[in-house]
């Protein structure tokens, strides 16, 4: 039972409302959202707690509970009955359990992790350490694509992760956002180069989100088997996603189709996708198109960026043949909702990023001897060890939670989204700058892995809107719901 009493079905409940919004104000600072805007304050005993033990050195450990109020969920939900079948498509595929999702009697949030999910992560990460290394990645950081075709695919067809989400009868395995964040947490820790945020979150998301099951049998399948890289180019030069009239890329119609043309920047995987699913303007409205990454009238341009384990490229099109997909003028639902999944696989990403450099600093902290002594027994270290440990698992269960709405409770997705795209970027970045800081002037170091995650950081709090702006358009929701 809801603490905060009974609500409407298919809205987001209200402790969930109080508890974002405590934090929206906490993190919007004083004089953001106006002293005319008062928000209820959570009832301390309503708020999970969270639980911290962190083990220094073998000898030393710190250990303390603090309210969780980041967290936007409480309690526990029935998890949606695994299917009956499944389809084998005689591979060595990945199987995980049907997604946690809300039940139609109980909008509470089951995390639990189920045993299939947890050797889905065992799996991943296997092949992951294998396949993924350091060496590895300053490898392909150097090559002109970015990314091992022959990774990509081992990782998509073996394994079944490019298809993983897609419905069985387009090649996928039918299973829901939480086995794929399981597989972004983990990509996000190895620093996995191949172009999975691209094609498996955001093209084949939004090919799912629009009202076209024919360009659904005409492209799934090959995302599904690792065939088709596909990627989402929407952003423009000004950097813009927020909304429909951030999309200046014009389409028109003639004798012989549909032709676009415009200009879209930060395209990720943009220099090598095959299918390219354009976000632009007819008269109608914002619309989307498919445009061969090969046709007339399509120039690509990589770009330079800090992060280089994550490409980038711009695209200009020249009257570029194109196809419409789903109703014209109608895309933009479509494309918030994308967005929204995008952002909650990002900050899944950085789970996993943060994760690792707090495994690294505690290792070095652990080994490195001053003194006669493990630095990691000397209580500045400790503090700083124990603060980041708190952000990462904070961050850990902002992202679940992000993952559950992805899943299956579309009300409660634009807050979570979000909620974990701040909470997740933040304490990315201040783990692994964090983490040089404990490794000292080796940290610093071109030889040392410590840069490259502070990169990724960096680059990947700034993909899909920044800390400051989910800051501000969580504020917004939750303004919007508070009664007059």
């Amino acid at each position: 039972m809801d603490p905060a009493g009974p609500h409407q079905a298919g809205s987001p409940s209200p402790l969930t409302s109080r508890l974002v919004a405590d934090r929206a104000m906490a993190w919007a600072g004083p004089g953001t959202l106006g002293p005319a805007h008062a928000i209820p304050a959570v009832a301390r005993d309503a708020l999970p707690m969270l639980e911290v033990d962190v083990d220094i050195d073998g000898r030393h450990r710190l250990s303390w509970a603090r309210p969780a109020r980041v967290l936007g969920f409480a309690g526990r939900t029935r998890a949606r009955p695994r299917r009956a079948h499944g389809r084998d498509r005689g591979r060595r595929a990945v199987r995980a359990s049907a997604p946690s999702s809300p039940s139609e009697e109980e909008d509470h949030v089951d995390l639990a992790v189920t045993q299939e999910q947890a050797e889905l992560r065992r799996t991943v990460r296997d092949f992951l350490d294998k396949t993924s290394p350091e060496t590895e990645v300053r490898r392909l950081m150097e090559t002109a694509d970015g990314y091992d075709p022959d990774t990509w695919r081992r990782l998509a067809g073996e394994l079944g992760v490019a298809g993983l989400t897609l419905p069985e009868e387009h090649g996928g395995a039918g299973y829901g956002f939480v086995e794929l964040g399981i597989v972004l947490e983990e990509a996000g820790r190895s620093l996995l180069c191949a172009p999975l945020l691209s094609t498996v979150v955001l093209a084949a998301s939004t090919l799912l989100a629009l009202d076209d099951e024919q360009a659904r049998a005409d492209y799934l399948p090959g995302i599904a088997a690792g065939t088709t890289i596909a990627t989402l180019a929407l952003t423009e030069a000004a950097g813009r996603w927020d909304g429909p009239d951030a999309v200046t890329t014009t389409a028109a119609r003639g004798a012989h189709g549909w032709t676009v043309t415009g200009t879209k920047a930060h395209v990720l995987d943009g220099h090598l996708a095959a299918l390219l699913l354009v976000a632009a303007r007819t008269d109608a409205g914002t619309s989307v198109f498919a445009v061969d990454g090969d046709a007339p009238g399509v120039h690509r341009q990589p770009r330079a960026t800090l992060d280089q384990t994550r490409r980038q490229a711009d695209l200009t099109f020249t009257a570029a043949p194109a196809r419409l997909l789903g109703d014209e003028g109608a895309a933009w639902p479509a494309l918030a909702r994308v967005l929204d999944l995008a952002a909650v696989a990002v900050a899944t990403e950085q789970v996993g990023g943060a994760a690792r450099v707090l495994d690294m600093a505690v290792g070095y902290a652990k080994s490195r001897v001053q003194f006669g002594r493990p630095i990691g027994s000397f209580q500045a270290v400790k503090h700083k060890l124990a603060n980041i440990h708190l952000d990462v698992e904070t961050a850990r269960s902002a992202a679940r939670y992000g993952l559950w709405a992805a899943a299956g409770s579309p009300p409660d997705l634009p807050l979570a989204a979000s909620l974990a795209k701040a909470c997740c970027g933040d304490a990315y970045v201040t783990a692994a700058t964090e983490n040089i800081q404990v490794h000292g002037g080796i940290g610093f170091t071109w030889e040392h892995p410590a840069h490259l995650y502070l990169k990724r950081a960096h680059s990947s709090r700034q993909l899909f809107g920044n800390a400051a702006d989910h800051r501000q358009r969580l504020a917004r929701q939750v303004l919007a719901e508070q009664p007059e």
